[in-house]
């Protein structure tokens, strides 16, 4: 990407980037567009399953083609914002049919106020909303000139606005309609901000929501409250969603047998991380792998 490649967040075998753009005028952030990215990546590792540990927020703002990210692509075309966290899968479509603004920061670059620290926390933020050409297009792309402009001010660049010029633009791509819904419904508690902290810490060891429930201080019926006014789902939901996403990536993009996987994600056989595994998806992990052989990943409309 516009960091150069280096020691990558997740599993070994998906090749990682580091933040380490070229020419910076401050540290944790850099403004460029796709356009000049490909150029700048030219063996073809963009183009094939990555990770990064930093954020990306795109504006697409000429031509169309897919992004896939965690094993749903995304068509876009002019309008289409998207936001990869780190960590998350990804794979660009061949340089050269579409560009747009890019914006690469790190977790910690932007100002870090408690709505802010929990934006860039969740992992299971939306990754692409259309937003047409009207008025949401319009200010999403107002705010991305002035970040812009402050990046490449000639007088030189101020850290200190261009972290709250983010941050404004956080706050502002939070407060849009959220895809599949009519309104912007958002995970703004504070319960859901730790259930979500400690998923990530706890998801390869229990399943169980009473166990969350316990570590936190809730009860279940406040955990679940908290998960579906965020993501829709209940506390269990939101855990095995969380389980069967690792176990995809696993499955997809190591070589690690199905039973080593299994033990991985705290299954104590293989056969019921191969029911687990079916019931989420719909397929079986042998299934699933060989799916996943020069694919690009389900559709998202």
């Amino acid at each position: 990407m516009s960091a150069g490649v280096g020691g990558g967040a997740g599993e070994a075998p998906i090749p990682g980037f580091g933040f380490n753009p070229p020419h910076a005028p401050v540290p944790g952030i850099e403004l460029t567009d796709l356009a000049a990215l490909h150029g700048r990546v030219t063996d073809g590792t963009l183009q094939r399953v990555h990770r990064a540990g930093f954020h990306s927020l795109t504006l697409i703002t000429e031509g169309s083609a897919e992004h896939t990210v965690d094993f749903v692509t995304y068509p876009c075309r002019p309008g289409t914002l998207l936001w990869v966290r780190p960590g998350q899968v990804q794979r660009f479509t061949a340089p050269g049919r579409m560009n747009g603004t890019h914006v690469l920061f790190t977790p910690a670059f932007p100002e870090p106020t408690a709505a802010i620290v929990r934006l860039t926390d969740d992992w299971s933020g939306p990754v692409c909303r259309q937003l047409g050409t009207g008025g949401d297009y319009a200010t999403t792309s107002a705010l991305l000139g002035r970040l812009h402009s402050e990046y490449t001010r000639p007088q030189g660049t101020s850290r200190d606005i261009l972290r709250l010029l983010l941050a404004a633009l956080l706050l502002h791509i939070d407060r849009l309609p959220r895809p599949g819904t009519d309104t912007g419904a958002r995970p703004g508690s504070e319960v859901y901000a730790r259930f979500r902290t400690e998923l990530e810490r706890s998801y390869a060891v229990t399943r169980r929501a009473e166990d969350y429930a316990d570590r936190l201080g809730y009860t279940v019926k406040t955990l679940t409250r908290a998960c579906r006014a965020a993501t829709g789902q209940s506390v269990k939901e939101a855990i095995d969603a969380r389980v069967a996403l690792q176990a995809q990536r696993l499955l997809a993009h190591t070589d690690e047998p199905v039973a080593v996987i299994a033990r991985r994600l705290g299954f104590s056989e293989p056969t019921n991380f191969g029911k687990f595994f079916t019931r989420h998806t719909g397929t079986t992990p042998g299934e699933f792998r060989r799916s996943q052989s020069g694919t690009t990943g389900h559709s998202a409309v």
